[in-house]
């Protein structure tokens, strides 16, 4: 997993600052005002696939242009983006959530944050994303934070999809989708056990976001905001409303 955080020790006056600061506003060092699961086929670009592939995922398109609303409602001063693939794990979320929100000259202002994931499990994921936002609050003011997790769901829900069907591929999404709703975190970090063919790659992106909402202690609750799998791997696009 790669890190790219630059934190600069604050010295002892600005410490004092900050703490009288955060005491009296009752905020952390970084205020978490958006967070999000998006996924990542380049098939839904403009510039990879055809309108009629477009046309199949329409309300995932649709979903993400929602989520770049509610991006820009945020007005992060950064965004952390996790992802199991570099390249384009962080450029299709990124094209329709930061530049149609933001702009290319409004996300250049954006301090953004890659993070890739690897292969250890899901509960190790789920704990470096708790490590990450204490760190982050160990350091510098960051101001507004936005959180992108970065990933699609099985890729064997069809025959003819790229790695065939697997039964446990559609069981994995709809149990991974049913203990979202329910924040039943203890299931989502075993899903990868229970469902070991579901050919997945977005569950330790997930966990990893899931793991900075928990730590952080805010009030947040899943929303679902589609879901689809016409080419035989599941799109979820989903948005923490924060409380």
């Amino acid at each position: 997993m790669k890190f790219h955080l630059h934190l600069r020790p604050p010295n002892r006056s600005e410490v004092k600052e900050e703490i009288y600061l955060f005491a009296r506003l009752g905020r952390t060092r970084s205020m978490i005002t958006f967070a999000c699961i998006s996924p990542h086929p380049p098939i839904i670009l403009p510039s990879v696939g055809s309108e009629k592939d477009r046309k199949q995922v329409e309300k995932t398109i649709e979903s993400l242009y929602s989520l770049a609303e509610k991006l820009k409602k945020s007005e992060p001063d950064s965004i952390i983006i996790s992802s199991p693939h570099p390249d384009w794990g962080f450029n299709v979320p990124l094209f329709f959530l930061a530049r149609r929100s933001l702009g290319e000259g409004g996300l250049a202002k954006v301090k953004t944050e890659t993070f890739l994931i690897g292969t250890e499990s899901p509960e190790y994921y789920f704990n470096e994303g708790k490590k990450l936002y204490q760190k982050l609050n160990r350091g510098p003011t960051s101001g507004n934070l936005g959180l992108i997790a970065s990933g699609d769901l099985s890729h064997c829900l069809k025959e003819e999809g790229p790695y065939g069907f697997q039964s446990d591929g559609p069981k994995f999404d709809e149990k991974l989708i049913e203990s979202l709703k329910k924040k039943d975190i203890k299931t989502i970090l075993r899903l990868d056990g229970m469902y070991p063919e579901a050919g997945e790659c977005g569950l330790r992106s997930f966990c990893f976001v899931l793991g900075i909402l928990e730590e952080s202690k805010i009030n947040y609750q899943p929303e679902i905001l589609s879901y689809e799998g016409p080419f035989g791997v599941g799109y979820l696009v989903a948005n923490f409303k924060l409380r």
